[in-house]
């Protein structure tokens, strides 16, 4: 675990005062397990993160357990459009590609995690294609590369066009279905991690509600020597996401609720581009910036080109820095879109190349060849998350966390596009390595020293049955739990989305403290939320005290990047349900 400071830097400005935030759950309330199960690892998540270290803990020679909280294909992983990022091309090296990855990361990028993803991923990736993911290729076998946002070489790896994810999920997710050494549990969510000693102590396995067949309904437990979270990001804590149903922040909950540390949690990345569509529910469907690396290019309402001038890699800057630029462009225009236009692409070229994004298109009544695409900005990425060392371990004894849920140092203030499905698998098998080594030293579950946590609301709840509307009707408790839910990502996208300040900071927590009394209940939608609100008041706490702006982290009162706050924002909960924030050094 790197060096902390549990107090700031002399050098550091004052400001980790925050605004009155709600009491967290210490624990969600919960009947005792009905049923135990005994494994060697547990692994919850089921994206490219979870899913390549079940294969590697398997290799090794171990019995995984994964859980997943849908089906097994509902990840992130599987809506990944542009690719991985990776030195695969002659002409590159992995020096380029981290001199991309930490300008990036705005100053905030561990140099030792980026030099680490840098030097294994591309092994990583040919190891990825060994589990069966096919890769688009050039007639002589040559991998096909191209460029994204922040690159200054062609090194992003991709499959069927834009359908990456797909590719990958599919040839991993066939691998585990086939073994028999790892256990598949769907429609899983997991309520608690269960530990040994209290909080802060070893975690000895997961408390999970089970609503799928084949396996027994309600709650029970998984006992293992580890657990390893890889449950993706938090898209869903705000109104507008690329992020799929299942991002509610879960796994940083989770760790959070067995006394693990957080970081970074303020530099959430909105993807610039984002289809808008009209009357359009759900998640909004991501349009890759690999269309801009192909020759697309970004229009104000009127028509005008915005990003040359502002970066010398126009429309391929980095994502914070075009982000910004649109939401300017649409405060400027007071429109709730800006235009992608690629039709001097041809609709052959886009067929071939694009075939999701002109799906997706075509389903929203718009067609790329011959109209440009109404886009904005949407929450996509979380660079922070369960702060991890570069084994993958937590500061809580057998807890790792891999891919978006953890917070690996890799991405800085900003993530670089296309690093993201690298990172998962670099540490992935680092995890594995690592379990591998230690294995000896990690005590086997014992059923019957079972440790179900008490179920310990904070102070200040109330029956949920009772929460007021906007309208202040009165809700019966799951029209309460959706309610709140739409106001809590509706109150964060106002608030703590592209554009923050002190002021709209302290709105978004107030909102919140009142919203906390909906996230009492029992059941996969109340614990949800609970979840929801855990992640949205760190990330505004986190969000308040860090004065500048840095990478995707913006403040409208404190606008530009400061020296003295080159370091990463450190958060815990405390015994008493308190959200509390240390700085750590860069």
């Amino acid at each position: 675990m790197p060096a902390t400071e549990t107090t700031l830097a002399p050098a550091h400005p004052p400001g980790l005062s925050l605004p009155s935030l709600p009491r967290l759950p210490v624990h969600l309330p919960a009947p005792a397990p009905g049923w135990v199960e005994v494994t060697d690892v547990v692994v919850v998540g089921s994206g490219i993160a979870g899913l390549t270290t079940a294969l590697y803990l398997r290799e090794a020679g171990y019995h995984v357990t994964v859980v997943t909280k849908d089906n097994v294909d509902d990840s992130s992983t599987r809506w990944a459009q542009g690719g991985i990022a990776a030195v695969l091309a002659p002409d590159d090296t992995p020096a380029a590609h981290a001199a991309d990855t930490l300008a990036a990361g705005a100053g905030l990028c561990d140099p030792a995690a980026v030099e680490i993803l840098v030097s294994e991923g591309p092994a990583r990736v040919r190891e990825l294609i060994r589990f069966g993911a096919s890769f688009d290729r050039h007639p002589d076998g040559r991998l096909m590369l191209t460029r994204e946002g922040g690159h200054r070489a062609d090194r992003v790896a991709h499959a069927g066009g834009d359908a990456t994810g797909a590719e990958v999920q599919r040839a991993l997710q066939e691998l585990v279905r086939r073994d028999p050494w790892v256990r598949l549990v769907e429609h899983a969510l997991v309520v608690d991690l269960l530990t040994e000693g209290g909080p802060t102590g070893r975690v000895t396995g997961v408390m999970l509600h089970v609503l799928g067949e084949g396996t027994p309904d309600g709650v029970g437990a998984v006992l293992a020597r580890a657990v390893v979270l890889a449950t993706g990001g938090i898209g869903q804590v705000y109104a507008s996401t690329t992020n799929p149903p299942v991002s509610t922040g879960d796994g940083v909950a989770l760790a959070l609720r067995a006394g693990a540390a957080v970081a970074d949690l303020e530099f959430v990345q909105f993807h610039p581009t984002a289809l808008v569509r009209s009357g359009g529910t759900g998640p909004q469907p991501l349009i890759s910036e690999a269309l801009r690396g192909e020759g697309a290019y970004l229009l104000d309402p009127a028509g005008r080109r915005f990003m040359v001038g502002q970066h010398e890699l126009a429309e391929l800057a980095p994502r914070d820095v075009v982000a910004k630029a649109v939401h300017q462009a649409m405060r400027a225009a007071g429109t709730d879109h800006v235009w992608l236009d690629a039709r001097h692409l041809g609709r052959a070229f886009l067929a071939r190349r694009f075939p999701t994004i002109l799906a997706a298109c075509r389903a929203a009544g718009i067609d790329p060849a011959t109209e440009p695409i109404p886009v904005a900005p949407a929450a996509h990425y979380a660079s922070g998350g369960v702060r991890t060392d570069q084994r993958g371990r937590t500061s809580v004894p057998a807890l790792y966390a891999c891919g978006e849920v953890a917070c690996t140092g890799v991405h800085g203030a900003n993530r670089l596009a296309s690093n993201s499905l690298l990172e998962g698998l670099v540490y992935a098998r680092r995890i594995a390595t690592d379990l591998v080594q230690r294995w000896d030293e990690l005590p086997a579950p014992d059923p019957d020293r079972v440790a179900v946590p008490a179920a310990s609301p904070p102070p200040g709840r109330t029956d949920p049955g009772a929460v007021a509307s906007p309208a202040d009707s009165t809700f019966t408790a799951p029209e309460a739990v959706a309610e709140a839910r739409r106001m809590l990502q509706q109150a964060m996208s106002a608030g703590a989305g592209v554009l923050r300040s002190a002021e709209s900071l302290t709105e978004v927590a107030a909102q919140l403290v009142k919203l906390a009394p909906a996230a009492t209940g029992t059941g996969s939608a109340g614990w949800e939320l609970a979840n929801l609100l855990t992640v949205a008041s760190g990330l505004v706490a986190a969000a308040y005290a860090r004065q500048e702006s840095r990478g995707c982290h913006w403040r409208a009162d404190h606008p530009d990047p400061r020296p003295e706050w080159r370091g990463r924002l450190r958060g815990a909960v405390g015994e008493d349900g308190s959200f509390t924030l240390a700085w750590e050094r860069a």
